[in-house]
């Protein structure tokens, strides 16, 4: 591109980021301004198939993280997909007269009020998937229909009543459709299937003018592409094609450990690369953890039990590479000798190989074992400060270097999880951001904190132990984007997305032209009327 083009393009650019403010702005000059009694009459005369409440919505003010409490005016339960356009439709046509937004809510997994709208509109999309039956579909290549309110858990529960499962996981399967396809949806599948984003067929869509779309590769596909990754600023999913594959029954599932960075992401991306490899591949942090080794005992099998037993895991920083292998009953006499095969070409700790066999559904769904056990003794519901970051894989060992050799001081608040996937495998048509290498490595911190406490187990410690990690990437410039990201500013935003931004504002101006979707993004404020 020439330098001439180059101002050209972006002049052009600045001036469509003008018309799109000053397109806002003919709002707040024309519209009056709504008193509140007269928004609550609106909302309470609309005709839904479902119902709306307006007192008893604590719910819709909390989520997973618990450090963000918005309370919303109303939360609409929708029986239908008619529900939805209803009341968006509704609140556009009030236009920017109304402070109200509108944020669709799945399962309350969010981190930091992302799916909360305060003074606004909360559409409980668990209540879409009730009145919705899923619909698989067999043959060559077979699908299955969702509400996006459906549970992942139970989409599992169904198609494999058909010998047929969605390829590409999260970690946890107790969230909703339309929630991780708003994100990405990152497991150890990735590597291979890419994030559920990559896995999706067709959508229905309704947009922040209340229509209700079809879109796919095919149709309608820029808003197809939006809404992947797009964060709920582009329309409320409510319904979702999922691409499926032969599910197995059983899994061969192995722990080992490593005491090397370098060595432990050197087998990872050879793994990723192979033709001939496991089903599932992810790597965690372990630093200063006791009983590591007894602790796997209750679920896996040493191989060897002697030198198992004299492995020692106190005070030091370990590396865990964990993989499956799907069982199928035509390969199941030779499946070992796949593992045995595949693990011959790893440099692990030989001490250290832990199996397990397990069925397909036990494995996908091993979080919520572990959530039972936290509830069971209140440490579920306590905050959640999350880091989810993706790193090249150029600076993945400066990355491991700093953060897990000094700023990491341990992993008993929770997991921390390192494994790379191919960006090849992502649609770069998608909103979904992510670093431009051809390998990134996802790295979360999963922490909890006990909110009682000024402690290494604290809130303030881990959010502390964040914000060193952020700084240290950004003086660094190790070229790391946030998964799940959070930012207060739109400049933030705008560094996030980088080359993208000005595409994210078009189609922010084509399908959600007052803003009002997803405010607890903080990526964009709808324009308010001061008349």
């Amino acid at each position: 591109m020439t330098c001439q083009s180059f101002v050209l393009t972006q002049k052009k650019n600045v001036l469509f980021l003008r018309s799109f403010t000053i397109m806002v702005s003919v709002w707040v000059i024309t519209k009056p301004n709504l008193c509140f009694s007269s928004v609550l009459s609106s909302l309470k005369a609309l005709d839904l198939q479902g119902h709306i409440t307006f007192e008893n919505n604590e719910f819709a003010s909390q989520d997973f993280g618990n450090q963000i409490h918005a309370h919303p005016l109303a939360v609409v339960h929708p029986k239908s997909v008619a529900d939805i356009s209803e009341i968006v439709r509704h609140v556009w046509q009030m236009g920017p007269g109304s402070e109200l937004s509108v944020a669709a809510r799945g399962h309350g997994h969010s981190l930091l009020g992302q799916a909360q709208a305060r003074g606004g509109v909360i559409i409980n999309m668990e209540s879409l998937q009730q009145g919705q039956e899923m619909q698989v579909y067999r043959g060559q290549f077979p699908y299955v229909d969702v509400s996006a309110g459906e549970l992942w858990i139970n989409i599992l529960h169904e198609t494999l009543k058909y010998g047929l499962a969605p390829k590409s996981w999260t970690d946890y399967l107790h969230l909703t459709v339309g929630g991780t396809l708003s994100n990405a949806g990152i497991s150890g599948q990735a590597f291979r299937h890419g994030p559920q984003i990559s896995n999706v067929r067709q959508l229905e869509v309704v947009t922040g003018k209340g229509e209700v779309l079809i879109c796919s590769q095919e149709q309608n596909a820029d808003l197809f592409h939006a809404v992947l990754g797009g964060l709920g600023q582009f329309g409320i999913i409510t319904r979702a094609r999922i691409s499926l594959e032969r599910a197995p029954k059983m899994v061969k599932w192995i722990r080992v450990l490593y005491s090397d960075f370098f060595t432990f992401a050197r087998d990872q991306e050879h793994l990723i690369a192979a033709a001939k490899t496991f089903d599932y591949i992810e790597g965690l942090v372990i630093k200063n953890k006791t009983g590591l080794i007894n602790n796997w005992r209750t679920s896996f099998d040493p191989q060897d039990p002697v030198q198992a037993s004299h492995f020692v895991s106190d005070g030091r920083t370990l590396y865990c590479l964990e993989l499956t292998k799907n069982i199928y009953p035509e390969k199941a006499d030779t499946v070992n000798q796949e593992i045995e095969d595949l693990l011959s070409q790893l440099s692990y700790i030989p001490s250290t190989l832990f199996m397990s066999e397990v069925t397909y559904i036990e494995f996908l769904d091993r979080v919520h074992a572990s959530e039972l056990k936290l509830r069971s003794k209140g440490l579920w519901d306590l905050p959640h400060p999350w880091l989810n970051l993706l790193v090249p894989k150029s600076k993945i060992q400066h990355f491991a270097n700093e953060v897990f050799g000094n700023i990491l001081s341990d992993t008993n608040s929770g997991p921390v999880l390192v494994y790379p996937i191919h960006k090849s495998k992502v649609d770069n048509r998608t909103s979904f951001v992510c670093p431009d290498e051809d390998i990134i490595y996802l790295v979360a911190f999963l922490s909890h904190a006990n909110p009682s406490s000024n402690g290494a187990d604290s809130l303030r410690h881990a959010l502390t132990q964040n914000k060193r990690i952020l700084d240290f990437c950004g003086v660094s410039h190790l070229g790391v984007k946030q998964y799940l990201p959070h930012y207060t500013t739109q400049e933030q935003w705008r560094t996030h997305f980088g080359p993208q931004w000005e595409v994210f504002v078009q189609r922010k101006s084509a399908y959600d032209p007052l803003a009002m979707l997803a405010p607890g993004q903080r990526i964009f404020q709808k324009a308010v009327s001061v008349s």
